[in-house]
């Protein structure tokens, strides 16, 4: 695993540990010699974990639509920037730029990327691992909504178990090296049609 791409917030958010957390992964990232992936901005958590990639000496590829770049929120000082037309451009370079995806903390816009990705692992369109950094139980409620989509035969246990849930940056970059996908032959099934 060379590449990582993290979605995560604009925004700090209100409690300092995201900002720390974002931070400290950013430090590990480096370390290990893996590229951090992302939007590209400069604001929130997005700023906080590219920063901590580059002061760590890694690199940190982002990948921003030029509406962004237009409101001044790009990233200035990046290993590379790739300025894309469109949010769906967006999303589909940084899937090809990345060998594993971890959601941190954010808002709509982190919600829709590692939803697109989920899906395109449910449909082997990519097969690449899945973690939430559930940092200070963010992504309790969504995981959740994710079992309840389970118990009601909306989403199948094999696509459930795929995701990679941690609450520490050490366990969850161990546990994205060490991924191997649970296989799903179908993800409907067709004897209720």
């Amino acid at each position: 695993m060379k590449s990582v791409a993290v979605f995560c917030g604009a925004n700090f958010g209100n409690n300092p540990i995201y900002t720390s957390k974002a931070q400290e992964l950013g430090k590990l990232l480096a370390e290990q010699n893996m590229q951090l992936v992302f939007g590209g901005g400069r604001v929130g958590l997005m700023g906080a974990i590219a920063d901590s990639v580059l002061q760590h000496g890694g690199k940190a590829v982002g990948v921003i639509p030029q509406s962004l770049v237009d409101r001044e929120v790009a990233h200035a000082t990046l290993t590379e920037l790739h300025v894309v037309q469109t949010m769906h451009e967006r999303k589909a370079l940084m899937a090809s730029l990345a060998d594993a995806f971890i959601a941190m903390p954010g808002g709509f816009g982190t919600l829709d990327e590692v939803c697109e990705i989920i899906t395109w692992n449910q449909l082997s369109i990519i097969t690449k691992p899945v973690a939430f950094y559930n940092v200070n139980n963010y992504f309790e409620r969504f995981l959740q909504f994710i079992d309840e989509g389970v118990a009601e035969g909306f989403i199948r246990e094999e696509h459930r178990t795929n995701l990679v849930i941690e609450e520490e940056p050490e366990k969850l970059l161990q546990k994205l090296q060490g991924y191997t996908p649970v296989s799903v032959s179908k993800w409907i099934d067709l004897n209720k049609i």
